[in-house]
């Protein structure tokens, strides 16, 4: 069986040795350059298996490269790797289309993971890019640290999903920053941000807060009333709190 041949661009020259000898010891076969025109060439060409690529070299930004990459060849996998950790590098790059995102410095066993999975799933149409245009100061979440990389990790890989999420978290933390990021950059983003704190609802009027009712359903509902549920329809509902929910709720 053939190697898998693995296409990588970063103007480090030592992330590119550290990159080779890596995986090099996995069996793979490892071509490296220090700018964004060579890898476009290998890849016209019609080269590699799976493309690494910095974000930030001297000729080309690594997130304006992948699209490109993607209309000529879209089952080729790009991994993107950059130091600016942010949770918009982590967003522009999967919504672009990347496979996965890893902030620096990584650790070399998580980067041989990500490669071999990025090898072995099955491929399949991904819907077109969307772009995003705003800036560093519209970002709601902040922090370079390993924990905040595998939050930003977490939420891109969800943008462009549409799922329940449940998040957990201590008082304070920003379990709220992190609905509203997945709402401002996801699917939804369009539609309304609904938060609703379930501690502060009284257990007889929980259904009628989050379902509505209509005029007339009971003493003293002299209008009809939207719920929560469908105030946020299109958008996100955010409830807050809701370990303090009764059980029956």
């Amino acid at each position: 069986m053939t190697a898998a041949t693995i296409l990588v661009a970063d103007d480090d020259k030592a992330i590119r040795t550290v990159i080779t000898q890596a995986l090099g010891r996995e069996g793979y076969e490892v071509r490296t350059t220090g700018n964004a025109a060579t890898l476009w060439r290998w890849v016209s060409e019609g080269d590699g298996d799976l493309v690494i690529t910095d974000v930030v070299m001297p000729d080309e930004n690594g997130l304006d490269l992948i699209p490109r990459i993607r209309k000529i060849r879209p089952n080729l996998r790009i991994l993107v790797m950059s130091a600016q950790n942010t949770l918009l590098t982590a967003v522009k790059a999967t919504e672009r289309g990347a496979f996965e995102y890893l902030p620096k410095p990584f650790d070399i066993n998580e980067l041989t993971q990500v490669v071999q999975r990025a090898l072995s799933e099955p491929k399949s149409d991904s819907p077109a890019a969307q772009e995003i245009e705003v800036g560093d100061e519209a970002l709601p979440l902040i922090g370079r640290s390993p924990a905040m990389q595998e939050i930003y990790r977490i939420l891109a890989r969800l943008m462009s999903t549409d799922l329940t999420v449940l998040i957990n978290g201590e008082s304070g933390t920003g379990k709220e920053l992190v609905a509203r990021a997945l709402h401002d950059y996801g699917k939804r983003r369009n539609g309304p941000f609904v938060a609703i704190n379930m501690a502060a609802v009284p257990r007889e009027l929980i259904e009628s807060e989050l379902f509505g009712h209509e005029k007339g359903a009971f003493t003293g509902a002299t209008q009809r009333n939207s719920g929560r549920f469908e105030q946020a329809d299109g958008g996100t509902l955010f409830l807050d709190e809701i370990g303090d929910m009764p059980l029956e709720a």
